[in-house]
């Protein structure tokens, strides 16, 4: 992370305040109030707007912020290590203004601009009731009429469908739908008459109890020419596209959720003894932790290089997103519920530890991996690119891009909506430069023997890819039901690219980072063998142990806990462990 990052993210904390602090806004305590009466966190909200996260979510073209996507992505996940509810209460602005930000701009969408600016909340209305994540399914009608449009139907389940004075709307434009036969519309309520809609009553939720999930009907809802997004004819290709950058940054909420959870295990562990001795002392408690810290740090990495994907490989997002949008979560979910049986009945009750903050995490974190395509919509479109990533295989990755892609010190060069592709014609450069990035930690380790033991750990796992790609050669696309055998190779090729992003991303960072505040992690490359055994782990592939490298690494999880740092490969000071 560049210094320019950490200072953001830092003055943000410090507005935020101590969350252990129960007289500030944004505490602990007031979101466990807030999840148990089912009130959404208006007064959170307005603090994040006084500071002016929202800025960070329109492109500074148009008045905003945004210049990168690490920025919004860095600044939900501080968010969401907080709360998940504040996190996706506040930040589907972001997401239902993205269609917006992607297609030619339009005094419309400049106009969206300013009132996202001026705070005011957005909805992304695309599910309805009977038809789920099948977009081609979609009920809701757009018919032309003078000067504009008539939208009709109901969407459901959305989120700030009610408290959203805007929505982005993906509606049927002609009868007979298909691919070129949805549009997307900018919907203002204040612009509509109070009998051309209604608003759905609040849905109850297991998680994120607080936020607004309802939904809206439209009864046919004049709106203006000008509200259309981009060409007759292009809506379901733009929603396409803009999943790709949505889902990617969904991963900013698995990895505040991970760092929330992480924390309170770490402080059941110091707090707890077994056998008259700390958790912390006994074997088995140690590797409940180094495994969890291990998931959450590859993670980290996935998510960081796929944050800037966007910008260095945006015609390859189809496949990129996909991934992290399947992987982040996914295991983000099984790491914290492999923390709720490590710390037994207190990670369910609500008055014993922390507040029931952990039980709330756990609830809430659940819905990440649903919204903007489940782990089998992001499966399937894995298996999709099969024959292109086979056939791709080959091809010499660009180098340039990938120096920028990896460099986190580097700003990732301007985001161009129009490289965006619903295919990625040229594969994955990341699993293109796996055997390279194999060779070059192979080098590395002739002279640093203490690399020897990573660098067979990712030799392993470019022969698993090189199986992988075979399979995906001999895949034949059907219209029947795809074959189980083909999920499981997207999970393992999913496994071998997260392998290949934090391979990459140490060895462009490592000499650096072994003299910052993360050095133990970076040194002998101790965070890489610990992410890579929970690849080989996943790929069915038996770990390699690593003492030392366990031992940095269990050192530096509690050492970050204790003295205010986040749960980073490259971490900033939280409030905690900021001087007042």
């Amino acid at each position: 992370m560049n210094d320019t990052l950490s200072n953001l993210l830092e003055g943000f904390e410090h507005h935020l305040g101590n969350p252990h602090d129960d007289d500030n806004t944004f505490s602990f305590s007031r979101s466990a109030t807030l999840d148990r009466a089912e009130r959404f966190p208006d007064d959170i909200c307005r603090q994040l707007n006084s500071w002016g996260l929202q800025r960070y979510y329109v492109p500074r073209a148009l008045g905003g912020e945004l210049t990168t996507f690490e920025a919004p992505f860095h600044l939900i996940r501080t968010v969401a290590r907080r709360d998940l509810t504040v996190a996706i209460g506040h930040g589907k602005t972001f997401l239902g203004g993205v269609c917006a930000w992607i297609v030619d701009p339009t005094d419309k969408i400049t106009g969206l601009a300013r009132k996202v600016i001026e705070g005011h909340p957005v909805s992304w209305g695309l599910t309805e009731r009977d038809h789920g994540s099948d977009l081609l399914a979609g009920d809701v009608r757009a018919q032309e009429a003078p000067g504009g449009y008539r939208i009709t139907g109901e969407k459901w389940l959305i989120n700030n469908a009610t408290r959203g004075r805007i929505s982005t709307v993906l509606a049927r434009s002609t009868p007979a739908g298909g691919a070129r036969g949805f549009d997307v519309f900018l919907v203002d309520k204040e612009e509509l008459p109070e009998t051309a809609y209604h608003c759905l009553p609040k849905v109850h939720t297991h998680g994120i109890r607080g936020a607004d999930i309802s939904g809206i009907r439209f009864e046919a809802a004049e709106v203006d020419r000008g509200c259309l997004l981009g060409t007759p004819g292009q809506g379901l290709e733009t929603v396409l596209k803009s999943l790709q950058l949505t889902r990617t940054l969904c991963s900013s909420l698995s990895l505040g959720a991970g760092d929330h959870a992480l924390r309170l295990a770490v402080r059941f562990a110091q707090e707890r003894s077994l056998y008259g001795r700390s958790l912390l002392e006994l074997p088995r408690a140690r590797a409940v932790l180094l495994d969890a810290y291990a998931d959450h740090l590859l993670g980290e990495a996935l998510a960081l290089v796929g944050a800037r994907s966007i910008h260095a490989l945006t015609g390859e997002m189809s496949v990129t997103s996909a991934v992290v949008k399947y992987l982040v979560p996914s295991r983000t979910d099984t790491m914290i519920g492999t923390l709720a049986r490590f710390l037994g009945a207190r990670s369910q009750l609500l008055d014993v530890f922390a507040e029931g903050r952990f039980q709330k995490v756990q609830r809430d974190h659940r819905i990440v991996g649903i919204f903007d395509g489940n782990s089998l919509v992001n499966l399937s479109a894995l298996i999709n690119e099969f024959p292109t990533l086979a056939r791709k295989s080959g091809r010499a990755p660009d180098a340039a891009a990938l120096d920028g892609l990896f460099d986190l010190r580097r700003p990732p060069p301007p985001f161009d909506a129009a490289r965006l592709s619903l295919i990625s014609r040229h594969g994955s450069s990341l699993l293109r430069e796996l055997p390279s990035s194999v060779g070059r930690l192979t080098d590395l380790a002739t002279s640093r023997p203490a690399l020897l033991p990573v660098a067979e750990l990712a030799r392993r796992v470019r022969v698993r890819t090189d199986a992988l790609r075979s399979e995906m050669a001999a895949h034949r696309p059907v219209r029947a039901a795809v074959a189980p055998r083909s999920f499981r190779v997207a999970e393992e090729i999913s496994l071998c690219f997260a392998a290949s992003a934090a391979i990459g991303l140490w060895l462009a960072h490592h000499e650096q980072a072994e003299s910052g505040p993360a050095g133990s992690l970076w040194h002998d490359a101790h965070w890489l063998h610990a992410a890579l055994n929970r690849v080989l782990t996943g790929l069915g592939i038996p770990a390699t142990p690593a003492p030392a490298g366990d031992q940095a690494l269990l050192h530096t999880l509690i050492t970050q806990c204790e003295d205010g740092w986040s749960l980073s490969l490259t971490p900033h000071r939280v409030a905690e462990g900021l001087v007042s």
